[in-house]
């Protein structure tokens, strides 16, 4: 049984009047030790050596250790401290500087310094108390966090470095200058917490540590919501991050696996990879500021059951060697682009569906820009389903695009290649190539174009077999100035105008269609119309092709067909539309 000493401020029979008194009573009976504290402000220094509680018997906080600088209590044994206010300024509050130590609904305030500092070899426990101003460090040491209040630390809230192993659970960080939990070169798990207000990252992982976080909810970090650098691994499970700059960040070697995670409103990306890895499943992205993923520098996630709704623009795979796959995406809303792959990213796309976004995929770089798409669903865009440009490639298995202006398109040399593909139900064209791009099709299908099928123009080129152009209101397939290809094996059908418009440098063998298959004309080189005017009876014998006819009264008698080629709308760049 623990031996009893009592302490208050005016002493009294068998009272000590401060406790150093008490603490040396004890040590010279060398075992446990039980110190009572009653309430008042004791200005000392509290050095305790081996098994001792000291305990304030009045209400938590009313027995205050108040120094103007200098160490408050520093432990080296088995020590409990119970309702006490510790404060000192310019070293450590408390410091265990061996042995265990707890804290149990005690306050420390270290302005500008250190609350309590857990050095190698040692074990503290925090259970019901609160910090201020002041960080918690371990260095090489155990911790366990529990119920705890961390606020306007100076710098970290709670650092763990050189090997520590910390566990915190349903405890607050708000208003830290830096970072809410650091962990560098140590393995710390963060369960049922909330962090705000946090000058930079909110959960920050350094150098090989290993941070595990669950449940917690982090809003409003003047840096990221959570973040992983040089080489730090880790899990981030069911955690909702708000109004973060990005809501989780992984760079330089590090590979997080992150489950069930929400990230909202942050004010540039949600996930931002840079020169990392990473697993990401099951995650949700809305209004983010720039970029739902942003994947860069070598950067190389792997996404699967990802959600991104609002905000501007979705995915992006930017950058030579970086590349991303992405399984079970959906994207919707945003007034941007959905996916994209720039200057030398790759991306990989695997059951997709976006909906009411600009453009749903676009790339742009060289010819290292690649982007793979199998099994996609594309609905209301108001741009275009797929875009590439540059010399980047893009492949699509799969793919409906519906409801929107250009399903398909490639421009400037870049390439291309649909198979399976399906276009319907747009207002300029299901498939276009522009430029010097290469458009490859297999068992394409366009329906209900209000415009075009599909249209080749400039010196594109053009590879399209077994496909089928359904119901196009202008013309099923157009092929102009100095395009050229193969369309082989396909159909053209419906009640247009016209089912096929070609320039003679598309070789169209085994076609099939029961509209008009007429030759493209260039309008800058045709004759000036004619114009007739008679006040009587006209009479015109042969074709009429781009004329004008004014007649005052009477009739006019047309002894053969007049036919006229249809002429496709197009837009201020001279595009179809």
């Amino acid at each position: 049984m623990a031996a009893r000493y009592r302490v208050a401020p005016r002493g009294g029979m068998g009272v000590h009047r401060d406790i150093a008194s008490a603490l040396a009573a004890a040590a010279r009976k060398n075992r446990p030790a039980r110190i009572e504290i009653a309430p008042g402000h004791y200005a000392e220094p509290l050095l305790v050596r081996g098994e001792v509680e000291l305990v304030a018997t009045g209400e938590p906080g009313s027995v205050t250790v108040v120094l103007p600088s200098g160490t408050a209590l520093e432990t080296a044994g088995t020590v409990l401290v119970r309702g006490l206010v510790l404060a000192s300024r310019d070293a450590d509050v408390v410091r265990c500087a061996a042995g265990t130590l707890t804290l149990e609904r005690t306050e420390v305030r270290g302005p500008g310094g250190v609350c309590v500092h857990a050095t190698p070899g040692s074990a503290v426990t925090l259970r019901d108390s609160a910090f201020r101003q002041g960080r918690v460090l371990f260095a090489g040491a155990g911790g366990h966090v529990e119920r705890c209040a961390f606020t306007d630390a100076a710098d970290n809230a709670l650092a763990a470095i050189d090997g520590a192993r910390v566990v915190v659970r349903d405890s607050r960080f708000a208003g830290a200058r830096l970072h809410g939990v650091r962990v560098i070169g140590a393995h710390a798990e963060i369960t049922g917490c909330e962090v705000t207000g946090t000058g930079l990252a909110a959960l920050f992982a350094d150098t090989q540590a290993w941070l595990a976080v669950a449940d917690c909810t982090i809003a409003d970090a003047g840096g990221e919501g959570i973040g992983f650098l040089r080489h730090a691994r880790g899990t981030v499970d069911r955690v909702r991050v708000t109004g973060a700059e990005s809501g989780i960040a992984v760079a330089e070697g590090s590979d997080p696996v992150v489950r069930g995670c929400a990230f909202a409103d942050c004010r540039d990306t949600g996930i931002a990879v840079r020169a990392g890895r990473g697993r990401f499943e099951e995650c949700e992205v809305t209004e983010a500021g720039n970029v739902a993923v942003f994947v860069s520098e070598r950067g190389a996630p792997e996404v699967r059951g990802l959600r991104v709704t609002g905000g501007n623009v979705g995915v992006v795979v930017t950058g030579t060697g970086s590349r991303g796959t992405f399984h079970g995406v959906r994207v919707a809303d945003l007034p941007s682009v959905a996916l994209r792959a720039y200057e030398g990213g790759k991306a990989v796309f695997r059951d997709v569906r976006v909906e009411r976004c600009a453009t749903h995929l676009e790339t742009r770089g060289d010819a290292g820009t690649t982007a793979e798409v199998e099994g996609a669903v594309f609905t209301d865009f108001s741009m275009s389903a797929v875009e590439a440009i540059g010399t980047s490639r893009v492949t699509l298995r799969r793919v409906t695009a519906e409801r929107g202006t250009v399903g398909f398109a490639v421009a400037e040399d870049a390439q291309l290649l649909l198979t399976d593909c399906v276009a319907r139900t747009v207002t300029s064209a299901g498939a276009a190539a522009l430029g010097k791009g290469r458009l490859v099709a297999r068992r394409l299908r366009v329906e209900g174009s209000e415009s075009i099928g599909i249209l080749a123009q400039d010196q594109s080129k053009l590879e399209v077999h077994d496909s089928e152009f359904a119901d196009c209101g202008s013309v099923g397939a157009f092929f102009r100035d100095e395009a050229g290809g193969l369309f082989v094996g396909c159909a053209v059908s419906g009640t247009g105008p016209a089912g096929v418009r070609h320039n003679g440098r598309v070789v169209m063998p085994s076609l099939r269609t029961s509209l008009s298959v007429a030759e493209w004309e260039d309008e800058a080189n045709r004759p000036s119309p004619t114009h007739v005017t008679y006040n009587n009876h006209v009479t015109i014998h042969g074709s009429v092709t781009d004329s004008q006819l004014a007649v005052g009264n009477a009739r006019v008698d047309m002894n053969q067909r007049a036919e006229g080629r249809p002429r496709p709308r197009t837009d201020e760049e001279g595009t179809p539309a």
